[in-house]
């Protein structure tokens, strides 16, 4: 697979990487380790280099992660995060300086590993200054315990202030055909600082795969069945985008998905996209997209077809959207 750089700081990695959350948080279902392992490998021996994890998706999770890419631990970037109290999303946001090192104290153990390729702040957290938490982890890099520093869902003011302390290599962020905010002030300000983009949920959590519509029944754990946008209202609506995409995917012989993650790789050489899945043929039609070439043509055709379409809901509840305005 295509190889790509992250922004100016030199942390090259796959055009796509996996996005290994939904492996046994946010679901509804746990992935036998056993199943996760031999998909992570997979995924490796596919050409993916690029593995995403996080202390708030559970000790499963990085425990996974680490258990997989063991054997080839050089060869890979693992990214994981932390910024949450007691690593629980619904407890608040954490990011003080010494929380940041039990944190990477404890991902280190969980995943068997001496550093960590790309430690992100999980969300902003508004009672710790971003100039605080960008100098515990230049200290961490400088002990070696890291190698880069990212952002997750940060405004373009925020990664200012924390690059002007410790360079941000990347940041992460929804991006994808049914969310494009980042395009506004965030991507501009990337390209300015040389800063590299990684879209999560590049394929609008499942819904621009068509594999989902107004009937889908999620499993009362699953995260989506707290979206505005997943509401069988919503999902309805928001149907049309998916007709479209699977027209233009027809005409080059693909799928949707692939459609959607090819656009994305299209939009700018730097961003490299982290589509998440627990299924092996789901893992082969997501690599797939990196071969899925789109004319100036195809991202016209595109673009003039999402001007047809107008989203349905918000993508976060209002709790979790005030969270992440502050």
């Amino acid at each position: 697979m295509e190889k790509r750089k992250l922004g100016t700081s030199g942390l090259q990695v796959s055009a796509l990487g996996l996005g290994c959350m939904g492996l046994s948080f946010g679901f509804g279902s746990v992935t036998p380790t056993d199943e996760a392992v031999h998909l992570i490998r997979t995924a490796f021996e596919r050409g993916v280099t690029f593995f995403d994890t996080a202390e708030a998706y559970g000790e499963l999770n990085e425990t996974m992660v680490g258990q997989a890419l063991a054997p080839v631990r050089d060869q890979v970037v693992i990214a994981t995060k932390f910024g949450f109290k007691e690593g629980k999303p619904q407890l608040g946001m954490d990011s003080r300086p010494e929380r940041i090192r039990e944190v990477i104290e404890q991902s280190l153990q969980r995943m068997k590993t001496d550093y960590i390729d790309l430690f992100y702040q999980h969300r902003v957290d508004p009672n710790v200054p971003i100039e605080e938490v960008a100098g515990a982890v230049r200290d961490l890099i400088q002990e070696g315990k890291v190698r880069y520093f990212g952002l997750s869902e940060a405004g373009a003011e925020v990664i200012r202030r924390a690059h002007a302390v410790q360079p941000v290599s990347a940041l992460q962020s929804e991006y994808s055909l049914w969310w494009r905010e980042p395009e506004q002030s965030v991507l501009p300000t990337l390209e300015e600082l040389g800063i590299g983009f990684v879209p999560f949920s590049p394929l609008g959590k499942g819904f621009l795969t068509g594999k989902i519509d107004q009937n889908t029944e999620f499993d009362k754990t699953d995260f989506r069945t707290t979206v505005p946008r997943f509401s069988p209202e919503s999902r309805k609506a928001n149907q049309a985008l998916v007709d479209l995409l699977g027209i233009i995917a027809a005409t080059k012989q693909v799928t949707p998905a692939q459609i959607a993650l090819a656009w994305l790789l299209a939009q700018k050489p730097w961003i490299a996209p982290i589509p998440g899945t627990s299924k092996l043929h789901r893992l082969e039609e997501n690599i797939g997209a990196a071969e899925v070439q789109l004319t100036a043509a195809d991202q016209q055709r595109i673009e003039e077809a999402l001007a047809q379409v107008e989203i349905q809901g918000a993508r976060y509840s209002e709790q979790s959207q005030q969270a992440i305005n502050r």
